[in-house]
Parts: structure tokens; sequence; C-alpha cells
């Protein structure tokens, strides 16, 4: 068992206040940190080291920003190895995942924000009234407080942070209470790379005891979630009493549209490989593939062959290819949806079942394949958040876009045709911040990620992401000097 002080304020580590934490492996169960939470005192001091360093950090040239964000980037990659393996353990994800998916995309994200810390842009200056030069400012807003979730502790914490810090502003980042630790370390990492004490916070604790305060308290700018959609509904709701700026970054139940002349074995290892990916606990895990009638059995059959070959196994092994989900407590909220689409009517194909392998704490679950289950039934319309991929068939393109737009989600989808027609008709109707074609999951930190209904509002990464974190200011400036203006006279007409 490791004591840990989880909280970093001001540029150090410290204690909490609040009550104590266990923070456990997901893949054995064994605890490994403890610590004080953090609690309303704690967030408080975090709000007011961010205030307090708020007026240097915005002050600072985008150049200046910009050098010490490389500079960042470089320690990450030094420590890139102690990430990984700290990522593996606390969130239960695969090494070969950890280290090459999660590290490498935050390190890649620190590097291009870096970069876009010098471009941050407005409309061109102009005489738009023709007596006056119009320009853009565009202007930090000031605390931003960020709910991170534990899915990929590390990556959010990058995509909440970089583009805040980038523009200007300081951050108190709340990850989730169960996977801190490379966020900590994240943390630390900015701060070894000279980025002044304050600028970046963490508070490791609940919601309630925790995030609750961060998001009411009165010198936090603006809110950005990342979390279930009842979670965000309730962080708006709070944050509209004060009028702060939301961003909002929710549930996802993306389609996987797969019509009869697409290559099969390329959409049978995308299903697979987008559905299981971290255990199906991504918001744009491939969760719902509706495949054209001609290519159904074909397609349902391939996938349940690779389903097969997938390797479960210890998260420190690279031959690891699927690791635990998050807790036990939550793989049984997946076995208890997929049990239900069976007593529902569902076949299962393949998995349903926890191995008969995995320790006696750990939180594994086979990977899972339902075809038979009802549009409107639980395992089609609510997110899973496992590694469970249901299949339904369909006749026509157009049923095809209307089952793809047929939920409450609108995160992400993928589209899978030789027919380039086919295919930028389905980018074009389904209703999602994001469509893939021929492929599912890739993401680069050049392009936004966000989404429509009731997966949230907003974007992360690209510089798309400044829109949330900057205020624009229109200036205008007279340049004729004459003490009388043509507009006046509209008003009074004294000589």
């Amino acid at each position: 068992m490791n004591q840990q002080d989880l909280q970093f304020i001001g540029g150090a580590r410290r204690s909490g206040s609040g009550a104590p934490l266990s923070i456990t492996a997901p893949a054995t169960g064994a605890v490994i940190a403890t610590g004080a939470g953090a609690n309303a005192a704690d967030a408080a001091a975090a709000v007011a080291a961010a205030r307090d360093a708020f007026g240097d950090w915005a002050g600072r040239t985008p150049g200046a920003r910009s050098d010490l964000m490389h500079e960042w980037a470089r320690v990450l990659r030094e420590r890139s190895g102690e990430l990984a393996a700290v990522e593996s353990v606390n969130a239960g994800k695969p090494i070969r995942l950890a280290g090459e998916f999660d590290v490498a995309g935050t390190i890649d994200n620190t590097a291009f924000f870096a970069g876009a810390a010098r471009q941050l842009e407005g409309k061109a200056a102009a005489e738009y009234s023709g007596d006056h030069t119009s320009s853009i400012r565009r202007e930090p807003l000031g605390v931003i407080g960020s709910i991170a979730p534990w899915n990929y502790p590390l990556q959010m914490a990058a995509w909440k942070i970089l583009p805040a810090v980038a523009a200007g502003n300081t951050v108190v980042l709340k990850p989730s209470e169960l996977t801190p630790l490379s966020t900590l370390l994240f943390a630390e990492a900015g701060t070894a790379a000279g980025l002044p004490p304050g600028v970046i916070n963490v508070l490791t604790g609940t919601g309630v005891a925790a995030g609750q305060p961060l998001v009411e308290h009165p010198a936090v700018a603006m809110v950005s979630f990342t979390g279930s959609t009842a979670v965000g509904k309730r962080v708006a709701a709070a944050a509209a009493g004060a009028v702060k700026r939301v961003h909002l970054e929710l549930g996802g139940k993306a389609p996987f549209v797969v019509f009869d002349d697409a290559d099969p074995e390329a959409a049978a290892r995308g299903a697979v490989a987008g559905a299981l990916i971290n255990a199906g606990q991504d918001c744009t895990a491939a969760t719902r593939a509706y495949v054209q009638r001609p290519l159904f059995e074909e397609f349902v059959g391939r996938v349940a062959e690779l389903m097969d070959r997938v390797t479960l196994g210890p998260v420190e092994d690279p031959g690891t290819d699927m690791g635990p989900l998050i807790s036990r407590a939550h793989r049984e909220k997946v076995h208890g949806m997929v049990e239900r689409a069976r007593e529902s009517g569902a076949k299962v194909v393949r998995g349903g079942r926890i191995p008969a392998w995995t320790p006696a704490a750990g939180a594994y679950y086979e990977p899972t394949l339902i075809t038979g289950a009802a549009q409107d039934s639980e395992i089609v319309q609510r997110e899973i958040f496992g590694p469970v991929l249901v299949v339904l068939p369909f006749d026509t393109d157009d049923e095809a876009i209307a089952l793809a737009n047929d939920t409450d989600y609108g995160l992400a989808a993928s589209a899978w045709s030789r027919d380039v027609f086919r295919t930028q008709r389905a980018s074009r109707d389904i209703r999602a911040g994001c469509v893939w074609i021929n492929d599912h999951i890739p993401i680069v930190s050049e392009m936004p990620h966000g989404g429509y209904k009731s997966s949230g509002f907003g974007k992360d990464m690209s510089a798309y992401a400044f829109e949330e974190y900057t205020n624009i200011k229109h200036v205008m400036s007279d340049i004729t000097g004459a003490a009388r203006k043509p507009w006046h006279d509209v008003i009074f007409q004294a000589e």
C-alpha cells in the first residue's frame, strides 16, 4: 500500500482535508494508493491558487506560454514509461494500450497545443463601418473548473487542461477519485517544465465532496465536464445559476453502419477493434452495428471468430489485448444489461460471462456479441460502457440512416462502403460530432471531438477547443478624428 498526497495545489503535492480514499487496481482489486480526499476547503484553496496565478499567466505572450508547453511535452516524453505503467495499473489498461495510445496521444496533444498557443486567431482587422477599424481580441476567461472521467484519466486531463492553459487560463481539475494517479503526474510534469505554481491544480475527491464546491465556486468562470449525461445535466444546472460557461462531453452510443458493398473483412476487424478498445469503456466505442442483410450472417460470423482471438490477461503483459472493467460494480452493471437482453429474447453469440480464470477481486468480462435485440431495447438505446457489440440488420439505405440516428446520443459514428456517394450521404445525415468512413475510433490532435444531442456540446482537441476557453472581444477604433460623427445625427442635430 502506498500512502500519497493526492492533491496538487499551487505547484506542489499536499494532503486533502476530506475523507480517506483507497485507490485500487481493477485487474486485481489490490489497493495501490491511499490518501485523504479533497473537500470544499481544498477546492477553495485550489481556486485561490489558480486565481492568484491567472494575472501573470494570462499576461505572458503566446510565445512564452508556447515555450513552456513544448518543454512540458519533452518532460512527458522523458517520463513516458512511468506514465504508462501508472495508467495501466490504476485504470486497468493493457500496457500496450496505455503506452502506445494514452501516453503517446497525450504527448502529441501537448505538443500540438504548444504550437497552437501562438495561433489564437480572430477576424481580420478592417473598416467595416468605413469610419472605424474593427479588430478582434481573444482573451482568456479566468479560472476553469474541470471534471474528468475514469476511462481515459491521462488523456482526458490533457484534453481539458491543455487548450485552457494555452489560451492563458488557469485550471483546477478534478479527476475521478478512482483514477487520479496519472493526472497528478501530468500536473507535476507541467510544473517541472516551468509552468508557474497555480496554473494547474488537481483535486482528488468525490463529486459531492470536491466536484460540487468546485463547480459552484464564484471565482470559477467556466466548467468543463466529461462524463455521463445524467451527471452532465446536474453540472449544467449548477453552473447555470451563476451564468458560468459550460462545456459538456457526455455519453455516446455510436452506430457502426455496414452497407452491402463494404469490405467485409475490414468491417469485421473495425468492429472488433472499435467495440473492444479500453474494454468498451469509451463514449465513441462501436456499440450498435447495423449491417445490410446480404452481409449480416458473414459479418456476425467473422466478428465472433475475431472476438475468440482476443487475449485477456494481466495488464502488465505486452501480449494482453483487453484488460478489466474499472470495477466489479461496473462489471455487474454491464453483465446485468447483457442478462436483461438475453431474457428479452436477444441471442448472446459470444461472451456474456466473467472469465473463469479472472482473479477473484478483478473486474474482467468477456468480449460479448449480441444479435436479435429490438431497436427500442435497453441494450440498443442505453450506453453499456463495456465490451459488448449488438448487431442488427437493415434493408435500405434510408433505414440505415434512420436507425443510426434513433438514440438520444450523437457523439460518433462510422459508415462502411466502397461507394463514395453512400459514405458521403452517411457523413452528412448521421447526427454525430464525428463520422468515420471505413474506420472507427482514430483521433488526431488537429481535429475536434464533441457531440450532438444528449452527447453534449463544445469541442475538445484542435484549435476549435479555443472557442470554449476564450472570450471574443470586439475593439472598434475611430479613424477620422472628427468630433461630430455622422451617426450622431440620428440622436441629436445640434451644431
